[in-house]
C-alpha cells in the first residue's frame, strides 16, 4: 500500500500548480458537471426516440358523430 500513497501525493504535487493557474473567483461545472449534462442529454435523447416510435403506432381515425349530425340536419330544417 505505500506506492499507492506516493503515487497519490505524486499526483497531487503535480496538479496544484495546475490548480493555481484556474481563477480563484470563477466557478466552472467541471467534469462531473459535464458527465451529469452529457448523461441528462442521452436520457432526454431515449425518451424522445421512443415517444417518437410511440406515438407513430397511434392510429387515431375519429369515428363519425352521428347524433351531433342528426341534430345539426334537424336544427337546419327548423331554421
Amino acid at each position: 500500500m505505500p506506492d499507492m500513497s506516493a503515487s497519490v501525493s505524486l499526483a497531487v504535487t503535480h496538479l496544484v500548480p495546475l490548480a493555481k493557474e484556474v481563477d480563484e473567483n470563477k466557478v466552472t461545472p467541471g467534469v462531473l458537471g459535464f458527465i451529469v449534462f452529457a448523461v441528462m442529454a442521452l436520457a432526454v435523447w431515449g425518451l424522445m426516440k421512443s415517444m417518437s416510435k410511440h406515438m407513430n403506432k397511434v392510429d387515431f381515425k375519429e369515428a363519425p358523430d352521428t347524433e351531433a349530425e342528426r341534430k345539426a340536419d334537424s336544427a337546419a330544417q327548423r331554421g
